[in-house]
């Protein structure tokens, strides 16, 4: 009998949306995607969903299967209006540009609770540790 080493790991999918899921999951896989980054709203101090240096989360997904595990290397706070080249191109979409880092992320928090250049951003830095196989069978609800 195995044990599942992620079973009590938290669960994510990224972006808002099925096809936004499966793209950026994409980029993470063929190396492209080594960074992300969310309204620090939205990850209130204690939360479980808050990153942690060191902790390994599972990635769902479009449909919500387990797809990959990586493993948390850094995490910082900083303001929209503060981000760098370095981690717009480490979030690895699109040309890789701050200047198309900044159009797509304020359209994504516009979608998604609010924008303004000095809201406070959770940046995380991650590693992949490691790729899961997804079956059909496998169908598992995206939180």
């Amino acid at each position: 009998m195995s044990t599942d080493p992620y079973a009590s790991a938290q669960t994510f999918s990224f972006g808002d949306s099925p096809a936004m899921a499966d793209g950026l999951l994409a980029l993470v896989l063929a190396g492209t995607k080594t960074a992300t980054c969310g309204a620090l709203r939205d990850f209130p101090e204690g939360s479980p969903e808050r990153p942690v240096v060191g902790r390994r989360d599972v990635v769902l997904d479009g449909q919500g299967r387990r797809a990959a595990v990586i493993e948390t290397v850094e995490v910082t706070v900083r303001r929209f209006d503060e981000m760098d080249e370095k981690f717009a191109h480490d979030e690895g979409e699109g040309l890789r540009t701050l200047a198309e880092w900044r159009e797509g992320h304020q359209s994504y928090f516009e979608r998604n609770g609010g924008f303004s250049p000095d809201m406070e951003l959770i940046c995380e830095r991650f590693r992949l540790v490691e790729v899961l196989p997804r079956t059909e069978t496998e169908e598992r609800a995206v939180s």
